[in-house]
């Protein structure tokens, strides 16, 4: 009996070893297992891409579709994926786009706005989700934005002001065609385009404005009023686009080039028209910078980076002082037209030139 039972240990023992084993060995594949989870999850968050989305007022304006190109593209480089949505010129359509990035929760949205006035409550509703929101070109006021990155549009109705002066309209008269009355952009051009105005007598004969940027306004004007052209000096356009409409009325009327047209953008159209004489100047504004500087700004805002920089200070909006990049634009006429546009690869000189092979620089 007793060496039954001595063998019956045996086996229990044996059995208990065994299952030892076994659980050892469970037990080291569960710890193997959960560490190559932890791994995947660490890589998971590492190959993790910013996510960005970008709502733009529309592509009408023809600037925009460069500014879209190199943001997306410096994003990228970046480590960002950016979503673009065109809210072609309908506010409603913006809001329901930002809510669209909130939901996708993004970790920027850039936005173009339509209404400076309009997107207060989208900004908050994006914030409230810890979202970050940068106002790209123009500002969107009364908002707690992260950052509004522009040019200095002070400067550029400054340009336009003294480029007019320059060609000798002091006490003379001009006709103000202007931009979008819901572009936050465009009374800070026209404050400062009238205060040179003012600073050397000359008249505003009357003063509009292109809703939603339409550029056959600006035409349908002239037409409207041509009776009046004769007492004009000068046209101050709203951008290029708004002058391309203006110059041709004209055109029809046998005084283009007789009236001074000034505008901004720096549109091929435009170049065009100043080195064949019906257009005096355009303000180029190299947007390639204002891309860059945005979608590096943007990556570091998605990092949790503090906007810092010798190029950022602070404005306010209405509610909130909130920081600010503006960028410097250049005033291009004939005498840099070369320099300025050219060199910088903004338009090709057989393009700038083609309607006046003859002038073209060798």
């Amino acid at each position: 009996m007793k060496v039954f039972k001595d063998m019956n240990w045996g086996r229990r023992g044996i059995l208990f070893a065994a299952g030892c084993l076994v659980a050892s060995a469970l037990l080291a594949g569960m710890t193997a297992c959960g560490k190559v989870e932890d791994d995947k999850t660490e890589r998971i968050e590492e190959d993790r891409k910013i996510q960005i989305g970008m709502s733009f007022d529309s592509f009408v304006i023809e600037r925009w579709q460069r500014d879209r190109d190199v943001f997306v593209s410096v994003a990228k480089e970046l480590g960002a994926e950016v979503n673009v949505q065109n809210a072609n010129g309908d506010i409603e359509e913006q809001k329901k786009q930002i809510d669209y990035f909130i939901q996708k929760d993004m970790d920027v949205i850039v936005i173009i706005c339509i209404d400076s006035d309009g997107l207060k409550e989208s900004v908050e509703k994006a914030k409230s989700a810890g979202i970050k929101v940068v106002a790209y070109d123009r500002l969107i006021k009364d908002a707690d934005i992260d950052l509004y990155i522009s040019f200095d549009n002070a400067m550029v109705g400054t340009m336009m002001a003294q480029a007019l002066i320059d060609k000798g309209i002091a006490g003379g008269y001009v006709l103000m065609l202007g931009g979008s009355p819901t572009d936050s952009n465009v009374p800070m051009v026209e404050n400062a385009f009238k205060k040179v105005m003012a600073e050397n007598n000359v008249t505003i004969i009357d003063s509009i404005h292109a809703e939603g940027w339409k550029a056959e306004m600006a035409a349908a004007y002239i037409y409207k009023h041509n009776a009046t052209l004769s007492g004009m000096d000068a046209i101050m356009c709203g951008n290029d686009d708004l002058a391309t409409q203006a110059v041709r009325a004209l055109a029809e009327n046998r005084m283009a080039g007789e009236i001074l047209v000034v505008g901004q953008d720096a549109d091929l159209a435009a170049c065009q028209r100043i080195v064949e004489g019906t257009q005096v100047m355009t303000v180029y504004k190299p947007v390639e910078k204002l891309a860059t500087r945005a979608a590096e700004a943007t990556v570091a805002l998605a990092k949790g980076e503090k906007m810092s920089g010798e190029d950022v200070t602070e404005m306010g909006n209405g509610a909130y002082r909130i920081p600010y990049i503006g960028l410097k634009p250049i005033s291009v006429n004939q005498d840099n037209m070369n320099e300025v546009i050219i060199s910088s690869g903004f338009h090709l000189k057989e393009d700038v030139y083609l309607n006046v092979p003859d002038k073209m620089p060798e």
